[in-house]
């Protein structure tokens, strides 16, 4: 059987004689020193390989450039030529019973790849040396390399185009680089009441001449309207602009060790973080509401504070009477949308504070437990806690803060530092203050 299947590719394939074999490696040798003559250039893009690519203009640079890519290529075509010549070589050695089955085995091999590749990548290389084989082949031999004469003939006029095409700059204005272009979007999202012209003189001010179309295309190529309709000022723009006007207020609840639930009113100061925990009470009505409306709004002016605005979520408890107590005193009251907690993010941020060092490692046994607690808390908040929104500064400190000279200084002699540890809420929350 092995006999016969031998025989029988033998008569599909005929075997090339030891004087065939040798003609054509005769002719490869005589047609590969024509084909490295011709400087052989791909469509794909040219790496420099250079560190001076960069000095000067681009036309100045890329008959460099392409010499240099030219010699590259060149040599690896001549790395795959000596390989193939001598892979040639082995094979006329080897019998021809062994070179019939190999050959029908790899032919079965790349019909089996073409079906799982459904487009083939060549290297310059392997076009060169694709390109030579047809020299040696008949033109209805030629399926076997896999491309099409079309392809072939399509390799030959791009290499020409390439040979013959001299470089020059696009037509139309010149290219925007990255740089510029952040530069663009980022002076309109920071300043949404900019307009085109308006960007453009800040870009002239910094050096940078664009058109103002060209500032319009690139807003419009990155999602970003004319001036009126970009976008308006954010809560947290206007939050930042007048900090030091408003006060946010809202209620958080505590659950008892026999789970009754308490109402817990409070009020923060946006500018300096300073907090008024006004009551507790299971149950918040109008009376109880109202009542500690005013007995806050007397602590904020005592306090110094200038309320203009007061910063509220849209809670059933805030009746018309409490809003009526901050009008009286020249506030406005800001509401903010429904279902949106972080426009009053100050006061969402106080509720998450106080559960996380406070209300979380403590049994609450009643209203007037609960009370002390939170007595005890906003205390430390406001007098002893430094807070890293205002940069690290305290917003009511009972004691004048050290200078630098005191804080940073290295102790000398009888000159130590001595820093004495104050607990609260039975040694939960330390506060440290240097000995008089």
């Amino acid at each position: 059987m092995h006999r016969r299947m031998v025989v029988s590719a033998r008569d599909a394939v005929p075997a090339p004689g030891p004087t065939v074999a040798a003609d054509r490696c005769l002719r490869i040798a005589l047609v590969a020193p024509v084909w490295l003559a011709v400087p052989v250039l791909s469509e794909y893009s040219i790496t420099p390989v250079n560190r001076d690519f960069r000095v000067g203009p681009f036309w100045a640079t890329f008959p460099a450039m392409r010499s240099a890519w030219a010699r590259s290529q060149l040599w690896a075509f001549a790395y795959l030529a000596v390989r193939r010549v001598l892979e040639l070589v082995v094979l006329l050695v080897r019998s021809d019973d062994a070179k019939e089955i190999e050959l029908l085995a790899l032919r079965h091999e790349v019909a089996v790849l073409r079906r799982q590749v459904k487009r083939q990548s060549f290297e310059p290389a392997d076009r060169s040396l694709l390109a030579a084989f047809s020299r040696l082949l008949p033109r209805s031999r030629w399926g076997t390399f896999g491309v099409t004469p079309s392809t072939l003939l399509a390799w030959h006029r791009r290499l020409v185009a390439r040979r013959w095409t001299y470089p020059h700059r696009r037509p139309g204005r010149p290219h925007v680089d990255e740089e510029t272009t952040a530069l663009v979007v980022r002076l309109a999202k920071e300043n949404p009441r900019w307009g085109y012209r308006r960007i453009q003189g800040k870009l002239m001010k910094l050096g940078v001449r664009l058109a103002a179309s060209t500032i319009a295309r690139i807003l419009f190529e990155h999602r970003l309207g004319p001036a009126p309709r970009r976008r308006g000022s954010t809560w947290r723009e206007f939050l930042h602009a007048q900090a030091s006007h408003i006060v946010a207020t809202d209620f958080f609840t505590a659950d008892t060790v026999l789970l009754h639930r308490f109402y817990v009113l409070f009020f923060i100061e946006l500018g300096r973080r300073m907090v008024w925990i006004t009551g507790v009470t299971p149950h918040p009505d109008t009376a109880w509401v109202t009542q500690q409306a005013r007995n806050v709004a007397g602590d904020i002016a005592d306090a110094g504070v200038d309320a203009r605005f007061l910063l509220r979520d849209r809670d059933t408890k805030y009746m018309t009477s409490f809003d009526e107590v901050f009008r009286a005193d020249g506030a406005q009251i800001l509401k903010t949308p429904f279902r949106t907690p972080n426009a009053n993010t100050y006061a969402e941020r106080f509720v998450r504070t106080i559960r996380s060092e406070c209300l979380d490692h403590l049994l609450v046994l009643n209203a007037g437990h609960l009370e002390r607690i939170l007595r005890s808390y906003a205390k430390h908040y406001n007098s002893y806690r430094p807070h890293h929104g205002i940069f690290q500064q305290i917003p009511a400190p009972t004691l004048p803060l050290p200078g630098l000279g005191a804080m940073f200084g290295k102790p000398s002699g009888s000159c130590r530092r001595h820093v004495h540890r104050h607990d609260r809420l039975g040694g939960l929350i330390h506060e440290y203050e240097l000995a008089a």
